[in-house]
């Protein structure tokens, strides 16, 4: 590792947080702090925060103050080998230095009263434990008090993305306010404690200042209502996921980005040592190279049918020479152009996944413009394609294209969307061209009679057969995880054709448009037109499997 990349990408500092929560009449509230402002430290000076900090030593082997929990069990909890219950320990620590509540009973097995202490000396105990004069072991030992670690239960993961100055790994823990006791800001690190609803602490009214994992969390705990509710979904996750944002830039600059944004995985392949060069919007005509086999341009053409607008790929060997242009896009001369000024070589094929009218009219002008040769099906069904587009060179399934000693194309045959579509697999990057085969942030049309839900499915299982690391969507950033995505793809879909078969099962022989708003009802009414063709297809699906007929527009579920 190079002195710059060190100092860019410092280790990630070890650290707790605790979620304070309390029942109260405006529902559930959250403890929250705002952190004391200091220079040079833009980032986090003056957030509201929940309690925590980094662990130190007084954090380790403290097994003997702990109540329920070990190490070996808080260790397993965390997926570590060893030192878990640290992190419980310095979750209770911090938050009594920082907000004067501390997770520990006495020897009936009751809460702690502070309110027994006298004031000052409460203070004075804060202020050494957070200077490192004195240890939670002498608190308990003068006492007589046993760490709660069994109170608190881990909520959440998340590490500071690369590419900052600091960085944090940090276990998050929920656990309900001790009764009888009062938070009291310390004054050192946090200047006002505050007890807010999670739509409060959110809300543009109160304008606090909020880091993304904070907010991230708060938007968690506002889908609850009640600090049990909060526990008991803590308790049932069988692994906690770890939480990394990365920096990415937009037209506003930089900012981390989530693991639930589109551009997350992209981001990751791009950029993991946090440059933050890397944009997370899809700039229409901005040539973006993936790979030294792969750029990719966003036509102009963004809706709710295309989403951000519809993606072209270059792919050409690494050592250069002649490219394949992968989907054209629409007929559109401004995209043509964009199209002609990023070709990374002579472009001498046009390559197409299907014919739908954002994917392939481009050809002709690219066609006129190169003289590349065009690739290719025709749909067996004309509604909603490009009647212009005649391949030179009709592709099946398992046919090759050698762009290089170090670049091939495999044609993968999926229909479903349409009938002629077809995926092309970059062997040498496990890279999957999907086109609309899956697309990303939303599930695909599918339109009988060309789109056919049935081979939609069984072209989505056989992808489980190849060996892919990456996908690269016709609409949308490049994806990770393929087979999970086909999976949650094929699932989502069943699923729907279960809500299809109640509905038929509730409502007798009934028409489409009385099917749809009741098997799309999450679904917005302005998309119930597209949704209605692939309720069509479900149907039909349904009629080839024997379970359900139609007479005059009538459906109704076969029963045996």
């Amino acid at each position: 590792m190079s002195g710059t990349h060190g100092h860019r990408n410092p280790a990630p500092r070890l650290a707790a947080s605790v979620i304070v929560l309390r029942d109260s009449p405006r529902g559930l509230e959250v403890l929250m702090q705002r952190r004391a402002e200091r220079a040079g430290d833009h980032h986090q000076s003056g957030a509201a925060v929940f309690p925590g900090g980094l662990l130190d030593g007084h954090d380790r082997g403290r097994e003997a103050l702990c109540r329920g929990l070990d190490d070996a069990q808080a260790s397993a909890r965390l997926g570590l080998s060893s030192g878990g219950l640290d992190y419980w320990v310095a979750a209770i620590r911090e938050c009594f230095e920082e907000a004067g509540l501390l997770f520990a009973t006495d020897a009936d097995g009751a809460w702690v009263r502070l309110e027994a202490h006298d004031p000052a000396e409460l203070r004075a105990h804060r202020h050494r434990l957070h200077a490192g004069e004195t240890d939670l072991t002498s608190l308990c030992q003068a006492w007589g008090l046993t760490l709660a670690t069994d109170r608190l239960h881990y909520f959440s993961h998340w590490i500071t993305p690369p590419g900052r100055p600091k960085r944090f790994d940090t276990r998050f823990f929920v656990v309900e306010a001790p009764p009888e006791q009062t938070a009291i800001a310390d004054e050192t690190e946090a200047e006002e404690l505050m007890w807010l609803t999670p739509q409060q602490a959110l809300s543009d009214e109160r304008a606090l200042k909020l880091l993304p994992v904070t907010r991230e969390i708060l938007k968690t705990l506002a889908a609850c209502t009640t600090v049990a509710q909060v526990i008991d979904e803590a308790k049932a996750q069988p692994d906690v996921p770890t939480m990394m944002p990365r920096l990415g830039v937009g037209a506003k600059g930089p900012r981390p980005v989530l693991p639930s944004e589109w551009a997350y995985a992209e981001i990751g392949r791009l950029d993991p040592e946090g440059r933050a060069d890397v944009s997370f919007e899809l700039v229409p005509g901005r040539a973006v190279r993936l790979s030294p086999r792969i750029m990719r341009v966003t036509a102009d053409n963004g809706s709710m049918m295309t989403g951000p607008g519809t993606n072209s790929y270059f792919v050409h060997d690494p050592a250069g020479g002649d490219c394949a242009l992968i989907d054209p896009g629409p007929d559109d001369a401004g995209h043509v152009q964009a199209l002609l000024a990023a070709a990374p070589g002579r472009i001498t094929r046009i390559v197409v996944t299907h014919t739908h009218k954002d994917h392939s009219p481009a050809a002709q002008a690219v066609r006129t413009a190169t003289g590349a040769a065009l690739y290719g099906r025709v749909a067996e069904h004309p509604e909603w394609q490009d009647a212009a587009f005649h391949p030179n060179h009709v592709l099946a399934h398992g046919d090759t294209l050698a762009l290089g000693p170090d670049c091939t194309l495999r044609v993968v045959h999926t229909p479903g969307h349409a009938s002629n579509h077809l995926c092309y697999l970059l062997e040498q990057e496990k890279l999957l061209f999907t086109g609309d085969h899956l697309m990303q942030g939303s599930t695909v049309v599918i339109n009988p009679p060309d789109g056919d839900m049935q081979a939609y499915l069984d072209a989505l299982n056989a992808l489980l057969a190849l060996d892919l690391d990456w996908l690269a969507p016709g609409h949308g950033f490049l994806i990770d995880r393929p087979h999970d995505v086909v999976r949650r793809t094929v699932a989502h879909r069943l699923q729907r054709e279960a809500k299809v078969v109640a509905a038929l099962r509730a409502s007798g022989p009934a028409a489409i448009e009385t099917l749809l708003p009741v098997v799309y009802q999450e679904v917005p009414p302005r998309l119930h037109a597209m949704a209605a063709r692939s309720l069509h297809a479900h149907l039909l699906k349904l009629r080839a499997d024997g379970r359900a007929a139609e007479r005059a527009g009538m459906w109704s579920l076969i029963t045996r």
